[in-house]
């Protein structure tokens, strides 16, 4: 079990009252969990040799899938996801800052991996199990996403992940589309 803390601002008073009331959700995560076999795993984990040096653990191993046709075009990063990521985990938890995380592998304001720090393309298979499969995050205590918005993170890490657009092959030239990065 993985302690969650509700988002907090990062101050003494605010560690206080969290250590003094125990407020903390407990939430089920096996990302990591060292196994030997696939029966190690509860579903939708798979037992895999994915971390350097960490010999074989549970992960959560989504490739790219089919999307439904008649939902539209799969959602992009910089149109769709970037935007719900912001209002709903980056603030304080898996942005810049990250005191209200115990995790700080990673980050939902990037698209890519920067510096060691994996991006949000790399953890779209997680993204999309913490918030589609089984609904533990954002915590309670932080701003939730829409059904809707829900949706678009589903479509979006079984469609690709991709980052923006892309173009038809018989679509004229235009400028290449960037990514924009944090500065």
């Amino acid at each position: 079990m993985k302690r969650i803390l509700p988002s907090l601002r990062p101050s003494l008073l605010g560690l206080w009252a969290v250590v003094a009331t125990g407020c903390t959700i407990e939430a089920p995560d096996f990302s990591g969990k060292s196994c030997e076999s696939l029966a190690d795993c509860p579903r939708p984990y798979t037992c895999v040799a994915a971390r350097p040096g960490a010999g074989r653990t549970c992960e959560v191993l989504n490739g790219p899938g089919v999307s439904d046709p008649n939902a539209g075009p799969v959602p992009t990063w910089c149109q769709d996801i970037q935007p719900i990521l912001a209002a709903s985990c980056v603030s304080s938890c898996h942005g810049a800052t990250t005191t209200g995380s115990g995790r700080t592998d990673f980050r939902l304001d990037r698209y890519e991996a920067d510096g060691g720090i994996a991006g949000a393309q790399l953890m779209a298979p997680r993204i999309h199990a913490r918030t589609v499969v089984f609904r533990t995050m954002p915590p309670p205590a932080s701003p939730q996403p829409t059904e809707d918005e829900r949706a678009l993170i589903d479509r979006w890490a079984s469609g690709g992940r991709p980052s923006v657009r892309q173009r038809s092959p018989t679509a004229a030239p235009r400028p290449r589309d960037v990514v924009p990065r944090p500065g």
